[in-house]
């Protein structure tokens, strides 16, 4: 992500969290711990975990020590860290494999992408980015951008994000759009053009395109399941092509593949 990120907004947010009283503060500074945890960040010791939780020393070592007994942490003795442990990993092929949206978008997708010599995606909004929760890889040039099932990527930079962005509400919009420019210490005022652009266009194309890697051209489409929950489905080539030839080509195929997966959703109920 090409962006710098100034940490005391997101401590922020979460110190809000930890004020609504709905909310049990120990389960979710816990899970605040996990959250720290990223591609990259493997090995966290309880400083690192602190500056990434905006919790104390104090709190981070009884929690992460919790997390240990309870088998969702390791500890790394020697470095004096702690890593994610294995039951974590079920937790996420829990999720994957009792997704009804997934079942159904899953067979769609891929079919799609052999068909046309695509990759395509499905992913869901978390905080201010977007996590895939599939993403099949057909790409018609070979690539060395590889992107897989719980991969993020920035709502603000990418068609993913920026397509849920469109599908929010404008309170929802705003208030999200806040977050990211307080995360953005540079470049903040040009993105917010052509995400409002893109929210304009959205209106008339029914879709969002964005080029935010090297001759990659995306599109998305939001899919508003019933309970409001909102997926994002993308294609993505690698090319170099213009957006608007890639546009012309792929925009129809995803307009079609988006009604398939919402009808086919719709029938569940």
């Amino acid at each position: 992500m090409s962006s710098v990120t100034n940490p005391s907004s997101r401590v922020a947010v979460r110190r809000k969290n930890h004020e609504e009283p709905t909310l049990n503060r120990s389960l979710e500074r816990g899970v605040e711990i996990l959250r720290a945890f990223r591609p990259g960040a493997d090995l966290l010791g309880n400083g690192e975990l602190a500056e990434r939780t905006g919790l104390s020393r104090a709190t981070v070592s009884r929690l992460a020590q919790t997390l240990v007994q309870c088998g969702l942490l390791e500890h790394d003795g020697p470095r004096r860290a702690y890593r994610l442990a294995a039951p974590v990993l079920s937790f996420a092929h829990a999720m994957r494999s009792g997704s009804p949206v997934l079942q159904i978008a899953a067979p769609l997708m891929r079919t799609a992408a052999e068909k046309l010599r695509v990759n395509v995606g499905l992913a869901v909004a978390d905080r201010e980015e977007m996590v895939y929760l599939e993403s099949i890889r057909y790409n018609r040039k070979v690539s060395l951008r590889s992107v897989v099932a719980g991969q993020r990527v920035p709502i603000e930079l990418t068609s993913l994000g920026r397509a849920y962005l469109c599908a929010l509400s404008e309170s929802q919009r705003r208030e999200l759009m806040t977050r990211l420019g307080q995360q953005r210490l540079t470049g903040w005022r040009t993105l917010r053009e052509e995400i409002l652009t893109a929210v304009q266009l959205f209106g008339k194309k029914g879709y969002c395109t964005a080029s935010w890697q090297p001759e990659v051209v995306a599109l998305a489409i939001p899919i508003v399941t019933p309970g409001s929950a909102i997926y994002v489905l993308n294609m993505s080539v690698t090319t170099q092509q213009s957006a608007s030839e890639i546009e012309e080509e792929l925009s129809a195929p995803l307009k079609a593949l988006a009604g398939k997966i919402t009808e086919a959703v719709r029938r569940l109920d």
